[in-house]
C-alpha cells in the first residue's frame, strides 16, 4: 500500500491526528528516529520528514524506534490495509511465530499461504514497504521494547519470549538500534512491578470506537463452564499452548484505547503467540471508522451502525475450539450449546492446577483435537450424525494441524471445510468467521441473521434476498452479521417487555 501523499501525512503529524496512527510512520532524517503520527515531540520540518506504510519499512531505511510515542504500542492496523488478503493472512502467521525459529522460512510461510515466495515477497513491497523477513524482525524488537517497557520481566526471558535465538543477538540489536543496552531503556517509574506468579501485564491498542459492553456481552453469553468465565467487566479464561498450560485475564483501559492483558504460562517463548491470540479474538486491529463508513452508507444498516459505534465481530480462541462450538450449536439455542460445551470439558478436557489460575471456577482447558478423535466415546447423549461430525472434526485436524489457517480465497475456505461430515455452508461460513477471521463470511441462512434483517426491514427476509443485499457489504459482511444479530437480540427483548441498551 502506498501512503498517502506527503502533504496529507505531514498535516496529519502537525495536527497529531489519531486516524493515521498505525497507519503511517515518519522517519525524521536530522534525528534518525521514526515516530507515530500522534507523537507528541515536536514536529520535525517538512523537508526532514519521510513517511512509511509499516513501522518495517522505516526500520529498513535506518530510523530506530522513538522512545517517546513508542511505536510497538500503536494500534496493530497492518492486516486491515490495502486489498491483499495473502498480506493480512501472512501478518496473522507471523504473528504467531511463523517466521520464528531456524527452521522458518519464507518459502515455507508462502507455501502454507498457497503462493509463490516471489509473489509474497512482492505483494509485502507493495503493501507494506518490507519484506516478510524485515517484519518479522521488526514484530520482535518492538515486542521486546514492549516488554520492556511494561513488564519487570527479565531480559533473558525477553530475548526468549520475543524470538531472539540468544541474548546475545537480542544486545547486539537493541545496541545497534538505540546505543545502548537493553536493560537502559527501562523506565523505573513507568514500569509494572510483577513476580513471576503474578503474571505478565501487557497493552494493546486498539483505534477507538470500542463497544466494549457488546464484545464482554458475547462471551458471558458463550462461556464454557469450567474454561471460561466473564466477572466485574473482565474475560478470564484457562489456556493451552504445545501441551503447556495456563490462563489469561482481559480487561478494558477506555482512557489509554487499550485492553489489559494479564497472562500467566510458563512457557515465555509463548506470549507473542497468546498476545496474537487475544487480538483475534477480540478484534482490536480493526480499521472500524473505515468498516463503519462504508457499511453505514446502506439504508438497512445505517441506524444500527449510528447505534452501536464500535461494534466488534470477535474471534475465537482457538480454531478447533470454535469449530466444535458450531458443531454443537447447530440448531440449538446458545444456552443449550454453551451447556453442551460444559460438558464435553467435563467429560475430555485437562485438569488444570490451582497455581495456574487465579479464579477457583476455571478447572479445565479445552480437549484437543487428538484426544477428541481417539476418545472411545464422546458421550453428551447427542445424536448420532452430531456424534460423527465432532470426530469428523477432531479427525480432520489431526491430519491436518494447519486446517483453520488461512489458505485460499473465502470460497475455497468454505469448500474445504464443506468436504468435512457435517459441516454444511452455515457451520463453515461461522467457522471462517470467527476462527479464521475471513471478514467477508456471511451465513446467509442463520436464522438470527433473517430476523433481525426483517425487524430493520419491516418485513420478512429469505436467506436468497439478504444474501444478494449483502453483495453492497463486501468486504465487511461479518460486521453487518454482527450488527443484524444485535437487531434480533434487540427485538426479541423489546417483544419480551424489556429494553436492550444499545
Amino acid at each position: 500500500m502506498k501512503t498517502p501523499d506527503k502533504d496529507v501525512c505531514y498535516r496529519a503529524l502537525q495536527s497529531r491526528d489519531a486516524r493515521f496512527d498505525g497507519l503511517i510512520y515518519v522517519g525524521v532524517t536530522s534525528t534518525g528516529i521514526y515516530c507515530r503520527p500522534v507523537c507528541p515531540a515536536r514536529t520535525a520540518k517538512f523537508e526532514n520528514c519521510r513517511f512509511f506504510a509499516s513501522a518495517a519499512a522505516a526500520q529498513d531505511a535506518g530510523f530506530r524506534p522513538c522512545l517517546r510515542c513508542r511505536p510497538e504500542t500503536a494500534p496493530d492496523m497492518a492486516s486491515w490495509r490495502g486489498t491483499s488478503n495473502t498480506v493480512s493472512r501472512a501478518l496473522s502467521l507471523i504473528a504467531e511465530g511463523a517466521l520464528d525459529g531456524d527452521a522458518a522460512s519464507v518459502e515455507k510461510l508462502a507455501g502454507r499461504l498457497g503462493v509463490g515466495e516471489r509473489q509474497l515477497r512482492r505483494l509485502f513491497l507493495q503493501h507494506l514497504g518490507a519484506s516478510p523477513i524485515s517484519v518479522a524482525q521488526t514484530r520482535r524488537v518492538l515486542f521486546a521494547k514492549q516488554l520492556i517497557h511494561e513488564t519487570q520481566m527479565a531480559m533473558a526471558d525477553i530475548a526468549s519470549a520475543a524470538g531472539f535465538g540468544s541474548v546475545r543477538r537480542f544486545n547486539e540489536t537493541f545496541q545497534s538500534l538505540f546505543h545502548r543496552p537493553p536493560h537502559a531503556l527501562r523506565r523505573k517509574a513507568s514500569a509494572i512491578s510483577e513476580a513471576r506468579e503474578a503474571g505478565v501485564a501487557l497493552r494493546i491498542r486498539y483505534r477507538p470506537p470500542y463497544d466494549w459492553e457488546s464484545i464482554l456481552g458475547f462471551f458471558a453469553a458463550r462461556a464454557i463452564p469450567g474454561v471460561e468465565a466473564v466477572e466485574d467487566g473482565r474475560y478470564l479464561r484457562t489456556v493451552e499452548i504445545g501441551g503447556a498450560t495456563g490462563s489469561i485475564e482481559v480487561c478494558h483501559l477506555p482512557e489509554q484505547q487499550s485492553l489489559g492483558v494479564t497472562i500467566r504460562f510458563p512457557n515465555v517463548k509463548s506470549l507473542p503467540v497468546i498476545v496474537a491470540r487475544v487480538r483475534r479474538q477480540f478484534d482490536t486491529g480493526a480499521d472500524i471508522e473505515t468498516i463503519e463508513a462504508h457499511l453505514g452508507s446502506d439504508s438497512l444498516l445505517g441506524s444500527l451502525i449510528r447505534r452501536r459505534r464500535g461494534l466488534r465481530a470477535p474471534g475465537g480462541w482457538d480454531g478447533f475450539e470454535l469449530a466444535i462450538r458450531a458443531i454443537l450449536g447447530q440448531q440449538i439455542s446458545v444456552v443449550a450449546a454453551r451447556r453442551l460445551a460444559g460438558e464435553l470439558v467435563a467429560l475430555h478436557g485437562k485438569p488444570v492446577s490451582k497455581g495456574e489460575v487465579k479464579r477457583p471456577g476455571l478447572t479445565h482447558v479445552f480437549p484437543t483435537a487428538k484426544r477428541l478423535a481417539t476418545a472411545e466415546s464422546i458421550g453428551l447423549g447427542l445424536p448420532d450424525a452430531r456424534r460423527q461430525a465432532l470426530r469428523a472434526i477432531a479427525e480432520a485436524v489431526v491430519a491436518d494441524p494447519n486446517l483453520f489457517n488461512p489458505l485460499g480465497t473465502l470460497e475455497e475456505i468454505v469448500e474445504r471445510l464443506k468436504v468435512i461430515r457435517g459441516v454444511g455452508e452455515w457451520t463453515a461460513h461461522y467457522i471462517a468467521m470467527r476462527a479464521i477471521r475471513e471478514m467477508d463470511a456471511f451465513p446467509s441462512s442463520d436464522i438470527g441473521l433473517l430476523r433481525g434483517a426483517a425487524a430493520i426491514a419491516g418485513e420478512r427476509v429469505d436467506a436468497a434476498s439478504l444474501l444478494c443485499r449483502a453483495e453492497t457489504w463486501r468486504p465487511w459482511r461479518a460486521y453487518a452479521a454482527q450488527h443484524l444479530w444485535g437487531a434480533d437480540a434487540a427485538a426479541t427483548l423489546m417483544k419480551n417487555g424489556l429494553r436492550l441498551q444499545i
